[in-house]
């Protein structure tokens, strides 16, 4: 989790004076509200990085790539390139019952209509304390799974 945090500096820090030289874009001028936006996708990953590695170790390697499909199927789910508006009705519940949506839906706010919604932060936080505490049972059943099955000894691969 630790790590995370590094490389999250190590990418966005340049990344982000990258955007002031050559857009004029400068993502620091959010203050508090960019912190809140970061510390919510953290968890997030987080939680998923706990649900990953317990499939990783009750199923091996090969949970590797379902992992992968799996965010690549919630990523467009979480309206990260459109607002949830355009996505249809019945999915719409769907999308609002992801932390990320409630992210990037705030900062829609922010970076359009120049307002911080803190209701938005703190249902993705809501989301994400639910989210976390669901990853680190079904992290704790999946690893109790792997030592019925034996899979811990055969891992090394």
């Amino acid at each position: 989790m630790i790590m995370s945090v590094i490389r999250l500096a190590i990418g966005m820090i340049p990344v982000s004076l990258l955007a002031i030289a050559f857009f004029g874009f400068n993502l620091w001028s959010m203050g508090f509200a960019l912190a809140a936006f970061f510390v919510n996708l953290i968890l997030t990953s987080w939680a998923i990085g706990i649900f990953v590695a317990g499939l990783l170790l009750r199923n091996g390697l090969g949970a590797e790539s379902m992992a992968w499909t799996i965010m690549f199927l919630f990523l467009p789910l979480t309206c990260v390139y459109y607002p949830v508006g355009v996505l249809p009705h019945w999915l719409q519940y769907f999308a609002w019952s992801l932390p990320p949506t409630y992210v990037f839906e705030g900062m829609r706010a922010l970076l359009i209509d120049h307002v911080f919604r803190a209701d938005l932060m703190l249902e993705a936080l809501a989301f994400n304390v639910v989210l976390f505490a669901a990853a680190s049972v079904a992290f704790l059943k999946l690893l109790a799974s792997a030592r019925v099955q034996g899979s811990l000894l055969q891992g090394g691969e």
